[in-house]
């Protein structure tokens, strides 16, 4: 670890959630500029051997469940704007939505190559026993003295690639999980960071890239779902559907469904094939279940989980592309968000 000799600068941006609330009689609550005051009084955070920070809240902290891509721009926009500044980013976060956010910034900012850390807690600061101290200070440390360059979510003593995680619980300290990728690093009595596993920056200019609005949907299929259930959201003007398929991603055989993506596909609109299962890769040719689909135009999600399939659905839409190159760069792994 870097010792006080060459403390490194981290920028840390306060969003909203949970971490940074206060208790009021309607429950906890958002207070501006209450974070920034308590980390002020935190020892650990004022030792020499931490980086120096600096705290940007919102005004308006968000609750993580009114998260939009526009608030996925302006949370890239800030780390745009203070890159050559700082020399790391830690983004405090609401949990309910927080690898949303993590796995669209992961494509959003574009060669990456400095660490962003997306991290939050189940209970606030201010509470007697919380969680949220020592993420907080983990973060800070991984971000100052580690390089990581790339976006990830830090919490309950594991850093996970931010498009590689999922929530999982809403109630336990462990609230993330990283299903079909191992944990990038972790903390006990010393941090062990997983190096080998760490994306390496493929450029030198970071780009951010805009996100565009489209109409993406999923659904999740069910023993006896009715085909008219999927005609009713077809009719619908979407660009893409994910479809939630059973096992390495099988769905039923009935002819009238497998007809109504035939001819989603056929009119421009991309269906991607994603498991219910949190382990699993999609591999439509394993069973005649899955071949349909295939055969029908669906393509594979692999392994990704559903935050990081909708938040690249949303980045490739909003970089002009045509449906073939949108479709073929859905199975590429493009930040590390897919085996392949």
């Amino acid at each position: 670890m870097t010792r006080h000799s060459a403390r490194k600068k981290i920028y840390v941006l306060s969003t909203g959630g949970t971490i940074g609330m206060q208790k009021t009689p309607e429950g906890y609550a958002p207070e501006a500029g209450y974070l920034a005051k308590s980390m002020s009084k935190i020892p650990e955070l004022q030792n020499l051997d931490m980086p120096i920070y600096t705290v940007h809240e919102y005004e308006k902290p968000i609750d993580s469940a009114n998260m939009t891509p526009a608030d996925w721009f302006q949370m890239g926009d800030y780390i745009q704007k203070n890159y050559q500044e700082y020399d790391g980013f830690v983004i405090l976060h609401g949990t309910d939505t927080m690898s949303y956010t993590a796995s669209a910034l992961s494509f959003m900012l574009e060669n990456l190559g400095k660490p962003v850390i997306l991290t939050g807690s189940q209970l606030p600061l201010f509470e007697t026993r919380n969680d949220a101290r020592e993420n907080l200070i983990n973060a800070l440390l991984i971000a100052g003295h580690y390089s990581v360059p790339e976006v990830c979510l830090y919490f309950n003593n594991k850093l996970f690639r931010g498009n590689r995680s999922t929530k999982m619980d809403a109630t336990s300290f462990a609230a993330f999980s990283s299903p079909n990728f191992p944990a990038l690093g972790q903390v006990g009595t010393d941090i062990k960071i997983r190096h080998e596993l760490i994306l390496k920056p493929t450029g030198d200019q970071l780009h951010l890239r805009q996100i565009k609005p489209i109409m993406v949907s999923t659904l999740r299929i069910f023993p006896g779902i009715p085909h008219e259930m999927l005609k009713t959201i077809l009719q619908l003007p979407l660009d893409a559907l994910i479809l939630e398929t059973f096992g390495l991603g099988n769905a039923p055989e009935d002819p009238h469904f497998i007809k109504l993506i035939h001819q989603a596909v056929e009119k421009g609109m991309v269906l991607v094939n994603r498991s219910q299962c949190p382990y699993a890769k999609v591999k439509m040719s394993q069973y005649a279940t899955g071949t349909v689909l295939l055969k029908a135009g669906v393509i594979s999600a692999g392994d990704m989980t559903i935050d990081a399939a909708i938040t690249k659905l949303f980045y490739l839409f909003s970089k002009n592309l045509s449906h073939s190159e949108i479709k073929a760069q859905m199975m590429v792994d493009l930040r590390g968000e897919l085996t392949v």
